[in-house]
Protein backbone atom coordinates (compact mmCIF):
# COMPACT_ATOMS: atom_id res chain seq x y z
CA UNK A 1 0.00 0.00 0.00
CA UNK A 2 2.83 2.42 0.79
CA UNK A 3 4.56 1.36 -2.00
CA UNK A 4 1.30 2.09 -3.96
CA UNK A 5 1.46 5.83 -2.18
CA UNK A 6 4.69 7.24 -3.02
CA UNK A 7 4.47 5.98 -6.69
CA UNK A 8 2.10 8.81 -6.69
CA UNK A 9 3.93 11.03 -4.60
CA UNK A 10 7.40 10.52 -4.55
CA UNK A 11 8.16 13.17 -1.89
CA UNK A 12 5.70 12.17 0.72
CA UNK A 13 8.88 11.71 3.29
CA UNK A 14 6.27 10.39 6.11
CA UNK A 15 5.26 7.50 3.64
CA UNK A 16 8.81 6.48 2.83
CA UNK A 17 9.97 6.30 6.45
CA UNK A 18 7.45 3.87 6.73
CA UNK A 19 8.25 1.93 3.83
CA UNK A 20 12.08 1.97 4.68
CA UNK A 21 10.78 0.97 8.19
CA UNK A 22 9.06 -2.27 6.42
CA UNK A 23 11.87 -3.32 4.51
CA UNK A 24 14.18 -2.83 7.44
CA UNK A 25 11.73 -5.57 8.87
CA UNK A 26 11.58 -7.89 5.77
CA UNK A 27 15.15 -7.60 5.29
CA UNK A 28 15.27 -6.41 2.27
CA UNK A 29 19.00 -4.21 2.47
CA UNK A 30 18.90 -2.93 -1.06
CA UNK A 31 15.25 -1.74 -0.74
CA UNK A 32 16.14 0.15 2.63
CA UNK A 33 19.39 1.58 1.31
CA UNK A 34 17.67 3.01 -1.96
CA UNK A 35 14.37 4.07 -0.09
CA UNK A 36 16.80 6.29 2.39
CA UNK A 37 18.24 7.96 -0.91
CA UNK A 38 14.42 8.59 -1.78
CA UNK A 39 13.56 10.47 1.97
CA UNK A 40 16.65 12.24 2.03
CA UNK A 41 15.94 14.00 -1.80
CA UNK A 42 12.28 14.60 -0.67
CA UNK A 43 14.35 16.49 2.36
CA UNK A 44 16.19 18.53 -0.39
CA UNK A 45 13.11 19.17 -2.41
CA UNK A 46 11.32 20.86 0.47
CA UNK A 47 14.46 22.79 1.55
CA UNK A 48 14.81 20.80 5.05
CA UNK A 49 18.80 20.52 4.60
CA UNK A 50 19.87 19.15 8.50
CA UNK A 51 16.95 16.00 7.43
CA UNK A 52 18.22 15.51 4.36
CA UNK A 53 22.09 15.09 5.50
CA UNK A 54 20.86 12.99 8.95
CA UNK A 55 19.03 10.78 6.36
CA UNK A 56 22.31 10.19 4.10
CA UNK A 57 24.24 9.99 7.35
CA UNK A 58 22.53 7.36 7.99
CA UNK A 59 23.03 5.43 4.86
CA UNK A 60 26.88 5.81 5.17
CA UNK A 61 26.21 3.98 8.87
CA UNK A 62 25.61 0.91 6.80
CA UNK A 63 27.43 1.52 3.66
CA UNK A 64 30.84 3.62 4.32
CA UNK A 65 31.74 3.92 0.78
CA UNK A 66 28.82 4.71 -0.89
CA UNK A 67 29.98 7.48 -3.40
CA UNK A 68 26.24 8.39 -4.40
CA UNK A 69 25.88 9.29 -0.75
CA UNK A 70 29.37 11.16 -0.01
CA UNK A 71 28.93 13.01 -3.31
CA UNK A 72 25.38 14.11 -2.26
CA UNK A 73 26.78 15.45 0.85
CA UNK A 74 29.52 17.52 -0.34
CA UNK A 75 26.86 19.20 -2.80
CA UNK A 76 24.89 19.75 0.10
CA UNK A 77 27.76 21.17 2.29
CA UNK A 78 28.72 23.07 -1.00
CA UNK A 79 24.88 24.85 -1.83
CA UNK A 80 24.38 25.57 2.21
CA UNK A 81 27.77 27.19 1.91
CA UNK A 82 27.58 29.77 -1.61
CA UNK A 83 24.01 30.38 0.06
CA UNK A 84 22.23 28.76 -3.04
CA UNK A 85 19.33 26.71 -0.50
CA UNK A 86 17.88 27.77 2.12
CA UNK A 87 16.68 25.64 4.58
CA UNK A 88 12.78 25.29 5.66
CA UNK A 89 11.99 24.84 9.07
CA UNK A 90 11.58 21.10 9.57
CA UNK A 91 7.75 19.90 9.64
CA UNK A 92 6.92 16.83 11.77
CA UNK A 93 3.59 16.42 11.27
CA UNK A 94 1.22 15.71 8.03
CA UNK A 95 4.24 16.85 5.37
CA UNK A 96 2.34 20.18 5.28
CA UNK A 97 2.99 24.09 6.06
CA UNK A 98 -0.84 24.52 7.14
CA UNK A 99 -0.18 22.07 9.96
CA UNK A 100 3.07 23.81 11.63
CA UNK A 101 1.95 22.90 15.74
CA UNK A 102 0.59 18.87 15.83
CA UNK A 103 2.48 17.84 18.37
CA UNK A 104 1.97 21.39 21.05
CA UNK A 105 -0.04 20.77 23.68
CA UNK A 106 -3.09 21.55 23.83
CA UNK A 107 -3.70 24.80 25.66
CA UNK A 108 -5.94 24.51 29.00
CA UNK A 109 -9.47 26.14 28.22
CA UNK A 110 -10.46 28.29 30.74
CA UNK A 111 -14.49 28.97 29.54
CA UNK A 112 -15.84 27.79 26.89
CA UNK A 113 -16.40 31.27 25.31
CA UNK A 114 -12.47 31.55 25.41
CA UNK A 115 -12.10 27.94 23.83
CA UNK A 116 -14.88 28.62 20.96
CA UNK A 117 -12.52 32.02 20.33
CA UNK A 118 -9.05 30.09 20.35
CA UNK A 119 -9.43 26.61 18.42
CA UNK A 120 -8.56 26.43 14.89
CA UNK A 121 -10.92 23.48 13.28
CA UNK A 122 -9.43 24.03 9.96
CA UNK A 123 -13.06 26.28 8.94
CA UNK A 124 -10.43 29.27 7.63
CA UNK A 125 -8.05 27.45 5.44
CA UNK A 126 -11.42 25.28 3.94
CA UNK A 127 -13.25 28.36 3.19
CA UNK A 128 -10.45 29.52 1.16
CA UNK A 129 -9.90 26.14 -0.72
CA UNK A 130 -13.92 26.02 -1.67
CA UNK A 131 -15.22 29.55 -1.78
CA UNK A 132 -12.33 31.80 -2.68
CA UNK A 133 -11.51 29.39 -5.08
CA UNK A 134 -15.42 29.53 -6.64
CA UNK A 135 -15.65 25.85 -6.34
CA UNK A 136 -18.77 26.32 -4.06
CA UNK A 137 -20.72 29.52 -2.98
CA UNK A 138 -20.51 31.25 0.55
CA UNK A 139 -24.26 30.17 1.10
CA UNK A 140 -23.18 26.38 0.25
CA UNK A 141 -20.21 26.82 2.81
CA UNK A 142 -22.46 28.21 5.56
CA UNK A 143 -25.06 25.40 5.01
CA UNK A 144 -22.75 22.51 5.35
CA UNK A 145 -20.43 23.62 7.65
CA UNK A 146 -20.84 22.44 11.07
CA UNK A 147 -19.91 24.53 14.86
CA UNK A 148 -18.52 21.52 17.11
CA UNK A 149 -20.50 21.82 20.55
CA UNK A 150 -17.01 21.68 22.76
CA UNK A 151 -19.15 21.29 26.54
CA UNK A 152 -20.89 17.86 25.27
CA UNK A 153 -18.91 14.59 24.67
CA UNK A 154 -20.32 13.39 21.56
CA UNK A 155 -22.38 9.75 21.44
CA UNK A 156 -21.79 9.51 17.76
CA UNK A 157 -19.04 10.60 15.25
CA UNK A 158 -19.97 13.93 13.40
CA UNK A 159 -19.96 14.15 9.86
CA UNK A 160 -16.87 16.18 8.42
CA UNK A 161 -17.42 18.91 6.45
CA UNK A 162 -16.43 17.21 3.21
CA UNK A 163 -18.96 14.36 3.89
CA UNK A 164 -21.95 17.18 4.17
CA UNK A 165 -20.86 18.52 1.24
CA UNK A 166 -21.49 15.10 -0.78
CA UNK A 167 -24.43 14.45 1.27
CA UNK A 168 -26.11 17.82 0.35
CA UNK A 169 -24.74 17.59 -3.71
CA UNK A 170 -22.69 20.65 -3.36
CA UNK A 171 -19.25 19.02 -3.57
CA UNK A 172 -18.75 15.85 -4.43
CA UNK A 173 -16.82 13.45 -1.92
CA UNK A 174 -14.20 11.86 -4.94
CA UNK A 175 -12.97 15.96 -5.58
CA UNK A 176 -13.05 16.90 -1.91
CA UNK A 177 -10.32 14.07 -1.44
CA UNK A 178 -8.06 14.92 -4.18
CA UNK A 179 -8.52 18.59 -3.38
CA UNK A 180 -7.74 18.18 0.16
CA UNK A 181 -4.66 15.39 -0.52
CA UNK A 182 -3.02 18.00 -2.94
CA UNK A 183 -3.71 21.42 -1.24
CA UNK A 184 -2.36 19.82 2.39
CA UNK A 185 0.55 17.57 0.22
CA UNK A 186 -0.98 14.78 2.32
CA UNK A 187 -1.35 11.30 1.00
CA UNK A 188 -4.57 9.52 1.00
CA UNK A 189 -5.15 5.89 2.31
CA UNK A 190 -7.85 3.95 1.45
CA UNK A 191 -8.51 2.68 5.69
CA UNK A 192 -10.70 -0.33 4.17
CA UNK A 193 -7.99 -1.48 2.80
CA UNK A 194 -6.01 -1.23 6.01
CA UNK A 195 -5.36 -3.57 9.32
CA UNK A 196 -5.85 -1.29 11.99
CA UNK A 197 -4.62 -1.80 15.60
CA UNK A 198 -8.46 -1.33 17.37
CA UNK A 199 -6.29 -1.47 20.83
CA UNK A 200 -4.14 1.21 19.89
CA UNK A 201 -6.75 3.62 18.95
CA UNK A 202 -9.00 2.74 21.50
CA UNK A 203 -5.32 4.24 24.01
CA UNK A 204 -6.98 7.97 22.51
CA UNK A 205 -9.87 9.35 23.72
CA UNK A 206 -12.95 8.37 21.88
CA UNK A 207 -14.72 12.18 22.66
CA UNK A 208 -11.79 13.58 20.92
CA UNK A 209 -11.93 11.08 17.79
CA UNK A 210 -15.52 11.08 17.22
CA UNK A 211 -16.05 14.95 17.42
CA UNK A 212 -13.37 15.84 15.04
CA UNK A 213 -13.72 12.54 12.86
CA UNK A 214 -10.34 11.19 13.24
CA UNK A 215 -8.51 7.54 13.48
CA UNK A 216 -5.37 6.59 15.08
CA UNK A 217 -5.12 3.58 13.27
CA UNK A 218 -1.48 2.24 13.57
CA UNK A 219 1.64 2.97 15.07
CA UNK A 220 5.38 2.74 13.24
CA UNK A 221 8.16 2.95 15.80
CA UNK A 222 7.85 6.20 17.79
CA UNK A 223 4.90 7.45 15.11
CA UNK A 224 1.35 6.95 15.29
CA UNK A 225 -0.37 6.82 12.26
CA UNK A 226 -4.16 9.16 11.66
CA UNK A 227 -6.90 9.27 9.17
CA UNK A 228 -8.88 12.61 8.76
CA UNK A 229 -10.97 14.14 6.43
CA UNK A 230 -10.08 17.51 7.63
CA UNK A 231 -6.57 17.65 7.23
CA UNK A 232 -6.42 21.73 8.39
CA UNK A 233 -7.81 21.18 12.11
CA UNK A 234 -5.12 21.73 13.84
CA UNK A 235 -7.74 21.73 17.15
CA UNK A 236 -7.88 17.41 16.64
CA UNK A 237 -3.91 17.66 16.31
CA UNK A 238 -3.48 19.27 19.57
CA UNK A 239 -5.87 17.50 21.52
CA UNK A 240 -4.56 14.27 19.99
CA UNK A 241 -0.86 15.14 20.43
CA UNK A 242 -1.62 15.97 24.22
CA UNK A 243 -2.81 11.95 24.41
CA UNK A 244 0.52 10.71 23.11
CA UNK A 245 4.54 11.43 23.18
CA UNK A 246 4.69 9.69 20.30
CA UNK A 247 4.55 11.38 16.48
CA UNK A 248 1.47 11.62 14.78
CA UNK A 249 1.52 10.87 10.86
CA UNK A 250 -0.95 12.13 9.08
CA UNK A 251 -3.40 10.50 5.49
CA UNK A 252 -6.37 11.78 4.36
CA UNK A 253 -9.01 9.00 4.32
CA UNK A 254 -12.78 9.00 2.85
CA UNK A 255 -15.18 9.99 5.58
CA UNK A 256 -17.49 6.78 4.89
CA UNK A 257 -14.49 4.63 6.04
CA UNK A 258 -13.68 6.75 8.95
CA UNK A 259 -16.99 6.86 10.57
CA UNK A 260 -17.32 3.10 10.49
CA UNK A 261 -14.08 2.25 11.87
CA UNK A 262 -15.03 5.14 14.53
CA UNK A 263 -17.82 2.94 15.48
CA UNK A 264 -16.00 -0.53 15.61
CA UNK A 265 -13.70 1.18 17.79
CA UNK A 266 -15.65 3.15 20.15
CA UNK A 267 -18.63 0.46 20.57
Amino acid sequence: MFEVIVQSQPADTQSLEILKEAYLKLGREEQVISTSKRIAQGYLQQGQLSSAILEYETVLQRRPDDSDVRNALKEIEQQAGSGAVQPAPDILAMGAPALPSFETSMRTRTSQASAVEEIDDGRKTLYKIYVESKLITAGDFDLCWQTVDLSTPPTDVIDPFIAILDAKGVYAIEKSLRLLSDKARVAYLPLERYELDTEMARGFPAEVCRRWCVLPFDRMSKSVLVATANPFNQQAAKELGAATKNRLLWYVASPNDLTINLRKVFR
